[in-house]
C-alpha cells in the first residue's frame, strides 16, 4: 500500500513530529469479560457517548475529570473476538499532533486491514492537538492531564471492560510523530506497563539543539491545548519533569523490552514543514539508538526514504512484531 499523508492543515499539523503486572503463558479460551455498560464509571470514566454497532469497531466518548471535554477511544477488536471466549493482548496506538489528528486517525489510514486476521485489541485514544502525553505544568483552560487519563483512567477501563491479559506481556504501546514521543515516554515512566515500544517518526531527545523538541511542545500547546498555558512551563522548564519524559534520559528503562523505531531520511519535495520536523526527528532518534546500542539494549531501527507521514508498511511490520513479542492470544 502506498504511504499516505494524513491532512494536517495547521501551521501546528504533526506538532509531535516536531523539528523540533507479569507474567508468561499461552493463550487460551476464558471466561468473558463485562460490557462496558456493566462498569460504565470504572477508574473515574463516565460514558456519554458511543457506537458498538460495528463488530470490529467500537466507539466511545467519555466524561472525565482528568480532561476539560469529553474525550474519545476507539476500541478496535480481533475478527474473533465475540465467538472466540479468548483474551487477546492490547496494543495502545497514539495520533499525531495538530487540527488533523485524533482518535479517528488510524482508522482514516488502514488499520482494519493492518490487523485483518490478527489476535490482538487496539485501543486508539485521543490525545489533544498537543497534548504531548502529559499532565501540563500550567493551563487556562480547564484540565488537560492526558497522562492521567490515558495511564491511570482508560487502561484499567480497558481492563475492566474487554477480555485482555492486564500484565506487562499483554500490552504494547506505539505512535506516530507526538504519539511516538508519548509512546517513548510512557514505555519509560511507566516501565512495568509495557513490554513492546513502538515510535514511527516521533522524538526521542528533550533537550537536543538547546531544548528544540520542548521548546516546540511549549509554543505548540500553548498556541492550540492549552489557552497560554504550557507542558512543560515558561519561560523556565520544570527540569525534573522534562528529565522524566526525556527517552534518552532513560535508557534503561528499556531494558527488556522490545524497541521498534522508524524516521525518514529524504526531505518532503512539497511539505517543507514535514521536512524540517522529520530532520529533527531523525537526529533525535539516532541519539536514542546510540545510547540503546552502548547500553547493550536491542532494538529495530528503519530510516526509510521520505519526510513526516504514517508509513503503512512500517505499521504492518510493527504489529507483526508486537504480536510475536506479546503474549498470545
Amino acid at each position: 500500500m502506498t504511504p499516505h499523508r494524513p491532512t494536517r492543515r495547521s501551521i501546528l499539523k504533526s506538532a509531535g513530529g516536531v523539528s523540533a503486572a507479569m507474567a508468561l503463558g499461552a493463550g487460551g479460551v476464558l471466561a468473558a469479560a463485562p460490557s462496558a455498560a456493566a462498569v460504565g464509571n470504572a477508574a473515574g470514566l463516565t460514558i456519554v457517548d458511543r457506537n458498538e454497532a460495528d463488530p470490529r469497531m467500537r466507539y466511545y466518548r467519555f466524561r472525565t475529570a482528568a480532561i476539560g471535554w469529553d474525550p474519545g477511544v476507539n476500541v478496535l477488536l480481533p475478527d474473533d473476538y465475540h465467538y472466540s471466549g479468548r483474551r487477546y493482548p492490547v496494543l495502545y496506538l497514539f495520533h499525531g499532533g495538530g487540527d488533523g489528528q485524533d482518535f479517528i486517525t488510524f482508522d482514516r489510514e488502514g488499520i482494519r486491514q493492518w490487523t485483518a486476521g490478527k489476535r490482538i485489541i487496539v485501543v486508539m485514544p485521543d490525545g489533544g492537538k498537543a497534548g504531548w502525553y502529559s499532565n501540563p505544568v500550567t493551563t487556562n483552560v480547564g484540565p488537560r492531564d492526558w497522562e492521567d487519563f490515558h495511564i491511570h483512567q482508560l487502561l484499567p477501563w480497558v481492563e475492566a471492560n474487554f477480555r485482555t491479559y492486564a500484565e506487562y506481556d499483554g500490552r504494547a504501546v506505539s505512535g506516530f510523530s507526538m504519539g511516538g514521543f508519548g509512546a517513548l515516554k510512557y514505555a519509560a515512566k511507566y516501565f512495568g506497563h509495557f513490554a513492546s515500544v513502538s515510535s514511527h517518526s516521533g522524538p526521542a531527545s528533550l533537550r537536543r539543539d538547546f531544548g528544540l523538541v520542548t521548546h516546540w511542545a511549549n509554543v505548540s500547546s500553548a498556541a492550540v491545548e492549552l489557552g497560554g498555558g504550557t507542558v512543560y512551563g515558561a519561560p523556565l522548564w520544570d527540569e525534573a519533569r522534562v528529565s522524566a519524559d526525556n527517552p534518552v534520559q532513560r535508557i534503561e528503562s528499556y531494558r527488556h523490552k522490545r524497541v521498534f523505531l522508524v524516521a525518514g531520511t529524504s526531505p518532503d519535495p512539497v511539505n517543507w514543514f514535514d521536512t524540517v520536523n522529520e530532520t529533527q526527528v531523525l537526529a533525535g532518534q539516532r541519539e536514542f539508538r546510540g545510547l540503546l546500542g552502548r547500553a547493550g539494549i536491542p532494538h529495530e531501527w528503519h530510516e526509510p526514504t521520505g519526510g513526516h507521514f504514517i508509513r503503512h508498511d512500517m505499521m504492518r511490520r510493527d504489529i507483526d512484531g508486537i504480536i510475536a513479542r506479546l503474549r498470545k492470544a
